[in-house]
C-alpha cells in the first residue's frame, strides 16, 4: 500500500509541475491559396538573458497545425518567448518564391503554464498574426 500511495503522489506531483498538453499551439494558413500550410518547421525558444535558450522544434500537420508546441515535460513559465516559423523551404517546395524565408514572433507569457495559440496568416510577400484562443 505504501508503494501505490508513493507511486500516485509522485504521478500528481510530477503533472502540477508540467505544462499541460496544448499549452502553446500554432497554425498557419496560406492566404494566397486559402489552404493550411503543412510541413513547417516551428522552433520555439525563450529568453535568457542576452540570449536564447531553444525549447523545441516542430512541424505543421496537413491542417497546419501544431497542437502542443511547447514540451510537456516542463512548466512553461512567465517570460519572453519566440516563435519562429521556417516558412522559406515551405514556400521552396511549393515553387514559390518569398520575401520572408523565416517569421519570428516574440511574445510575453504573463502566467504559469497560460493556453496560448499563435496562428499565422501567410503569404509569399506578407504576414500577419495575433493572440488567438
Amino acid at each position: 500500500m505504501k508503494i501505490l500511495t508513493a507511486t500516485i503522489i509522485s504521478l500528481l506531483s510530477f503533472s502540477a509541475f508540467a505544462a499541460p498538453e496544448g499549452t502553446l499551439s500554432v497554425h498557419i494558413l496560406n492566404q494566397q491559396t486559402g489552404l493550411p500550410s503543412a510541413g513547417v518547421v516551428v522552433e520555439l525558444d525563450k529568453q535568457d538573458s542576452a540570449s536564447w535558450q531553444h525549447l523545441a522544434t516542430s512541424k505543421t500537420d496537413a491542417d497546419g497545425r501544431i497542437k502542443s508546441l511547447f514540451p510537456t515535460s516542463g512548466e512553461m513559465e512567465p517570460g519572453v518567448y519566440k516563435v519562429t516559423f521556417r516558412v522559406g523551404d515551405y514556400f521552396k517546395a511549393n515553387d514559390m518564391k518569398t520575401f520572408f524565408p523565416s517569421v519570428p514572433v516574440i511574445f510575453n507569457v504573463t502566467k504559469t503554464n497560460e493556453k496560448l495559440h499563435i496562428p499565422l496568416l501567410l503569404s509569399q510577400y506578407g504576414y500577419s498574426t495575433y493572440r488567438g484562443s
